[in-house]
């Protein structure tokens, strides 16, 4: 892939397990103005998100991520399980209930700690 999309998913990595989500996530979105159609990146912005609590971006970028996906459906489960992960702490238990099926229906397995 392109060096510089590379070299930011890895910046954002390493913000990301140091806990600087805000810092991943504007690696992330640089790398995204560089490949927007890139699936990847929108999982991983969806994943820090997540971390992040913004239960709405987390659901909206996983989506994102899914509609780029194609039949990458190991990726695609990752994504329902950022989905339902999100709606469960929006106390929306029929909405993570029905993104926990698609995981299933993907298969992915609920477990599953996301693509690395």
């Amino acid at each position: 892939g392109n060096p510089a999309v590379l070299a930011l998913l890895e910046s954002a990595q390493s913000q990301q397990q140091a806990g600087n989500y805000e810092q991943a996530a504007a690696a992330l979105e640089r790398a995204l103005r560089l490949e927007p159609r890139n699936a990847m990146l929108w999982h991983r912005l969806a994943q820090v998100r997540l971390s992040q609590g913004q239960w709405r971006n987390a659901i909206d970028f996983a989506a994102k991520s899914n509609s780029l996906a194609g039949g990458e459906r190991k990726l695609q489960a990752s994504n329902w399980l950022v989905i339902a992960q999100a709606k469960e702490r929006q106390g929306d238990r029929e909405g993570a209930q029905a993104a926990r099926a698609r995981v299933e229906a993907t298969g992915g397995t609920l477990s599953d700690g996301g693509v690395e």
